[in-house]
């Protein structure tokens, strides 16, 4: 029996930015069978990502000779994205030690599997295939483990008269520099006190503690030419040394003046007066935590989609072509299937419930609704309202348990503007104190201008009492924008606030992922359980 083992490292990144997350893939096996009986094989295993429908090599294990139960050293890392599906296959091979190559090399079998499934299930566990079948009794399982890159704050003085502000740049590996940070500027003051900040390690330094800051003060000016009043070089391990309450201070320089002037000491002394590092959890520490995404699909009958036996019609059933409804819901429903263990998903139409038991598979949605449209009658009027408060039901109970276990996303395909904005509105406001998030997606060629006051982009979103919601759960796209790009990119743009909105809502309600126990593989600890 063949094992693969995998690990997942989460980065945060900027505080109120998406999140930068990536993973460590750790591999080992077990049971690879034999090349023949008088030799073991020399194994490695090629981890290969899916672009455009082409397998690109990613990256390469070692070589470990003579072994059928090898352990790589090579650790993968793969950035992770929730809103995309990122196909992975792990090709096992047996290379000649008379080179390294795998042109000669002997393919053992391979597994294919998406990250997401990786990320939700923490152990995945699938047999190896040898053109098509499965290679004797060899198996892969994935597992994962993960480290943290936290976020820290800081606040800094600043002794000098003038109006001083600071920037701080990370110095990257080609020597450019990417500014992290930039305060606010204190007016006129000799001892100014700059306010504290957060910003994530990986943003800061990319996880590097050694790696060079430049940090350089100016002088404000009203016109925009603020006069260069010095700059320092640390490192955040040097800035590390005042969580231990002291005060870590550095002389701010200009080069110029410690060239003309003899007597030239500094221009004054920046002083680091307070260092704290913050646990933030990520998404990927609340999915690794046994946090499913229940998903539902909501799609519009009403009669401005057309006679669906009419090729005009919104939707029509093409032979070789899907309509938008199914290009949406597949793009979509396809990366959330991952993150929901039973893969069955509730499926409703306006003012009806699609056959036949309202809970199926994403293909069984798709051949659900293809099955009902010949036996229904399209009618008005566009209400959403009911389908929010139905799913806000179950979100409410999921509420009341008080741990990260279920968050809801509702998906809402529509031809048109909906006719009950008011209770809409009134619904989102009430379902943005739950664990959900509200994605819709408007079909065909209607004005949706509307609908853009759901998303919350141009203001926040109020009930008609006046009552604000809680915080953004709503994104809304027109299908057009995306008619000639790829299934994937509609995905990302609906999906890619998602985990922001997860992570936002147990903050808010301070719920901590569930503490998980890591395995005795763990790089980062043994038995500990990790929160």
């Amino acid at each position: 029996m063949s094992d693969i083992y995998e690990s997942a490292a989460t980065t945060l990144g900027l505080v109120n930015s998406p999140c930068l997350t990536k993973v460590e893939l750790r591999v080992a096996c077990r049971g690879i069978s034999d090349r023949d009986a008088l030799s073991k094989p020399d194994p490695c295993v090629v981890l290969k990502m899916q672009s455009h429908g082409q397998w690109f090599e990613v990256d390469r294990t070692e070589v470990i000779r003579s072994s059928i139960s090898p352990v790589f050293s090579k650790v993968f890392t793969v950035d992770y994205y929730f809103e995309e599906v990122q196909r992975l296959r792990f090709e096992l091979h047996d290379i000649s030690s008379n080179h390294n190559g795998l042109k000669e090399a002997d393919f053992l079998g391979s597994m294919e599997c998406t990250l997401g499934q990786i990320v939700s299930q923490r152990k995945l566990s699938k047999a190896l295939l040898k053109q098509g079948n499965t290679s004797g009794k060899s198996s892969i399982t994935v597992r994962l483990y993960f480290l943290d890159f936290k976020c820290f704050s800081l606040s800094q003085d600043f002794f000098s008269k003038s109006d001083p502000f600071l920037e701080i740049f990370r110095v990257n590996d080609d020597g450019t520099g990417s500014l992290v940070h930039r305060t606010e500027t204190i007016m006129n003051n000799l001892n100014p006190v700059w306010k504290s900040f957060k910003v994530s390690l990986n943003t800061l330094c990319s996880g590097d503690q050694e790696r060079e800051l430049k940090c350089t003060v100016w002088d404000w000016d009203s016109n925009g030419k603020h006069d260069f009043i010095g700059e320092y070089q640390t490192t955040f391990k040097e800035m590390k040394a005042a969580m231990e309450g002291k005060q870590i201070q550095w002389e701010c320089i200009n080069p110029k003046y410690q060239v003309k002037k003899k007597n030239y000491r500094n221009s004054g002394v920046v002083m680091l007066t307070q260092c704290k590092i913050i646990k933030m959890h990520s998404f990927l520490d609340y999915i690794m935590g046994g946090c499913q995404i229940q998903f539902t699909v909501a799609i519009d009958f009403t009669a401005s989609n057309g006679d669906p036996r009419n090729s005009c019609s919104l939707h029509y059933i093409h032979p070789y072509q899907p309509n938008e409804y199914l290009k949406a819901l597949v793009a979509v429903g396809e990366i959330c299937q991952d993150y929901d263990s039973d893969k069955m998903f509730p499926a409703f139409g306006f003012g009806a419930q699609i056959p036949p038991d309202f809970k199926v598979s994403i293909q069984g949605v798709v051949e659900a609704y293809q099955n009902c449209l010949p036996k229904i009658q399209l009618y008005g009027p566009t209400n959403i309202a009911p389908i929010i408060q139905k799913v806000a039901n179950s979100a409410s109970e999921e509420m009341h348990t008080k741990e990260a276990m279920e968050y809801f996303i509702l998906l809402i395909l529509t031809d048109g503007v909906i006719t009950d904005m008011a209770d809409t509105r009134e619904a989102i406001v009430h379902a943005s104190h739950l664990p959900m998030s509200v994605i819709i997606v408007g079909v065909g060629n209607a004005d949706f201008s509307d609908m853009q006051m759901l998303d919350g982009d141009d203001g926040i979103l109020r009930s008609p009492k006046g009552e604000p919601v809680l915080r953004d759960i709503v994104q809304f796209v027109p299908f057009r924008n995306f008619k000639h790009a790829s299934p994937a990119a509609l995905a990302k743009s609906v999906l890619a606030e998602v985990p922001n909105q997860v992570v936002d809502y147990y903050n808010n309600k301070g719920i901590k992922p569930k503490c998980l126990t890591l395995p005795q593989h763990s790089p980062t600890n043994t038995s500990k359980p990790r929160c």
